[in-house]
């Protein structure tokens, strides 16, 4: 892969150009060659692009230096705005220019430019990333507030006889409705937030205050009943 390929694996970054026009067209779902080319997106720029990768997708090393080049500082300034990261964007453009190399037999000419696959396998990447690290927040939520509130389940299993059962049995009966089916969902069925709300057909912000307030008035119960 010659020098890029190296570089790309290393994570060194190319300086980067001035492609905001290209990158908002890409952003905004837009042809991206022809914002970046001012054509129709087969321009000359384009068709030489188009070729290369092409030349990659047979195993040409050489073919693929003039790809990094060209695309490297493109994918750059989108991955970016997605992320609002530059360290992490700088880690998802060499993923993308290694997959670039990896993955160049799935491109197809006949629908679209390189450059327009290349920046869409960017987008992809930068979007998984931003959901990666949604679902780690909500990861952490939620073990934040078992780490304050007992799972119905670990009261069960502690309590004793069948008054302290039926006690907690009582303190869930006393949450309202909503309060008890978003705490079913997001703890004893294993939901996400976002599948919880779903499922509820509630906004995410109001599954969230429900599952809080909930959580909140089952302690006070339990903590009052001892």
């Amino acid at each position: 892969m010659a020098d890029r390929a190296d570089r790309a694996d290393a994570g060194e970054a190319d300086p980067a150009r001035d492609t905001s026009g290209a990158d908002t067209a890409a952003a905004d779902g837009t042809d991206t060659t022809a914002a970046a080319d001012g054509t129709d997106g087969r321009g000359e720029g384009a068709g030489a692009l188009d070729a290369l990768l092409l030349r990659v997708a047979k195993g040409d090393q050489e073919a693929f230096a003039p790809i990094y080049d060209a695309l490297s500082a493109p994918v750059m300034g989108l991955v970016c705005r997605v992320l609002r990261d530059e360290a992490q964007a700088a880690e998802v453009t060499q993923d993308v220019m290694v997959e670039v190399w990896r993955t160049a037999d799935r491109f197809r000419p006949e629908l679209g430019t390189a450059r327009a696959w290349v920046l869409l396998l960017a987008h992809r990447r930068a979007v998984d990333r931003v959901r990666a690290a949604r679902a780690r927040t909500e990861r952490e939520e939620k073990a934040a507030l078992l780490d304050r509130v007992p799972p119905y389940d670990e009261v069960a299993d502690t309590v004793e006889g069948r008054d302290e059962h039926a006690r907690v049995r009582r303190c869930l009966g006393e949450l309202s409705r909503d309060q008890r089916e978003a705490v079913r969902l997001a703890f004893y069925e294993g939901m996400t937030y976002r599948e919880t709300a779903r499922t509820l057909e509630s906004p995410e912000g109001t599954v969230k205050s429900r599952l809080r307030d909930g959580l909140q008035r089952l302690r006070d119960c339990l903590e009052a009943s001892r």
